[in-house]
């Protein structure tokens, strides 16, 4: 059984026992955090798609970590013109162990 959960602007599918990584969310490591935003539940051929969302659908999750993405450098330069400006991000995320789906 898999679902599509929308978290953080994305939409990720997920099936249990699964970790994923998604943008930082406020909540304690070992805390547990029910999804109710599910877009779709599928088992096996059989899909249940919602308009826009699953109504009584849960994802059930609990979060392991938190920490940050690897650095992304940003270059940007003109040619010619002596400009050159070097920039880094990371962005934090928070894993998250998939447990119970319920639709």
């Amino acid at each position: 059984m898999y679902a599509v959960i929308k978290t953080g602007g994305k939409q990720y599918r997920v099936a249990s026992g699964e970790k994923i990584k998604v943008e930082q969310i406020a909540a304690e490591v070992g805390q547990e955090i029910v999804f109710d935003q599910v877009l779709a539940v599928g088992n096996g051929a059989e899909l249940k798609v919602g308009t826009p969302l699953v109504a009584g659908a849960t994802v059930t999750v609990k979060v392991v970590s938190h920490g940050k993405h690897d650095k992304v450098r940003i270059f940007k330069m003109r040619r010619r013109k002596h400009y050159q400006k070097h920039q880094g991000h990371r962005q934090q995320f928070t894993e998250l162990e998939i447990g119970a789906i319920k639709a």
